[in-house]
């Protein structure tokens, strides 16, 4: 009796212990998803750090040697067109221009007295030129005297902002010392730096579609208000660097843009039937982009890919993928090359369109 329990017992054991191999098998048979390549005309972001300009940034140099007499506006402040910033003590400037004044005046009373004697044939008409050409020098230097004195007042060019000041107040400054810079803010030049590949491509965009417009991300990473246009591009490549500079003036009505800022410009480049896939799909070894790929017997290969363009959750790839191929769209981490999987497909479209579900 006791043997026949035993032998039941050693059944029943043999039996549990196969029922828990065959559902540990089934356990590990997982479904991995995978999808394809999805081709359509998308529109691609490209990046370039850029440098903002003022569109007028210049010097304000003394003309004259002499002391800072007054200055009558601020750091910082906004200044009009022909608005007195600077004055030089003009006392020296002042007594020439009277001396000056008083020798023109001198041969003007003189030129006329020799023209009424000429008139009446007192004086030939050789002392009447001699005359005219002393009053003639004496009105020149008179000219030279003012503007001497002109120069003592230094007024804003244009309409812009002041910068810091280089002299103060009663200091001693020489012709030619810088007093500080002005900007003009209305609008601003933005210089980015262009690869010749795409260089050709946005030619190709501007032959067809005129102007390019652009986008400049600030240094808080928000976007500027108001678009820009490329209107210049310079001459010639930088052999080192084998970029061009592109100019795109954005307006700045608000004066949010200041000379010397650093941002990115944004451009938006349409891309015709461009293969896109998740960014989850890839892993990268040494910088370089892979995929697991699908063959017809479901065994998986690792494949190398070149990305052209990334938008968030996206990848637009170069080369390397068809629209035909299988890859796998998650549990890379968990499968080995030429490992045989069971898998799940599921449309590429569909899969773009819920990438923020499939996304870690």
């Amino acid at each position: 009796m006791k043997r026949i329990l035993m032998v039941i017992s050693l059944c029943a054991l043999l039996l549990h212990t196969g029922c828990e191999s065959k559902k540990e098998e089934k356990e590990e048979e997982v479904d991995y998803l995978v999808t394809s390549p999805l081709q359509k005309d998308t529109l691609v972001t490209k990046e370039y750090v850029a440098q903002i300009h003022a569109i007028s940034h210049i010097e304000l140099r003394a003309l004259e040697k002499g002391y800072l007499q007054n200055i009558y506006v601020d750091e910082g402040q906004l200044v009009k067109k022909g608005q007195l910033m600077f004055k030089i003590m003009p006392m020296i400037y002042e007594a020439e221009t009277q001396k000056a004044q008083a020798e023109a005046n001198f041969a003007e009373i003189e030129y006329k007295n020799t023209k009424s004697l000429a008139d009446s044939n007192v004086v030939s008409k050789n002392e009447l030129a001699l005359g005219k050409a002393k009053f003639d020098k004496a009105k020149a230097e008179l000219g030279l005297a003012k503007a001497h004195l002109g120069f003592t007042e230094i007024r804003a060019p244009f309409n812009g902002i002041m910068d810091h000041f280089q002299g103060r107040l009663g200091s001693l400054v020489n012709e030619g010392d810088l007093l500080t810079t002005i900007s003009d803010n209305s609008k601003m030049w933005v210089y980015y730096n262009v690869p010749e590949a795409e260089y050709l491509d946005y030619k190709t965009q501007i032959i067809k579609e005129g102007a390019l417009k652009v986008e400049l991300l600030m240094a808080n990473n928000k976007l500027f208000d108001y678009p820009g246009l490329v209107e210049t591009i310079e001459a010639d490549f930088n052999n080192e660097t084998g970029n061009i500079a592109f100019r795109a003036t954005f307006p700045n009505p608000k004066g949010l843009l200041r000379h010397g800022e650093t941002g990115n410009i944004l451009v938006k480049l349409p891309i015709k039937n461009a293969i896109i896939i998740p960014q989850k799909a890839t892993f990268e070894v040494l910088e370089k982009k892979y995929v697991y790929v699908l063959d017809k017997d479901n065994v998986i290969k690792s494949r190398e890919i070149t990305i052209e363009a990334e938008l968030p959750h996206i990848f637009v790839v170069k080369s390397g993928l068809k629209t035909t191929d299988k890859i796998l769209l998650e549990g890379l981490r968990q499968v080995k090359e030429n490992e045989k999987i069971h898998s799940k497909f599921v449309k590429p479209d569909s899969v773009i369109s819920h990438l923020n579900l499939y996304a870690e």
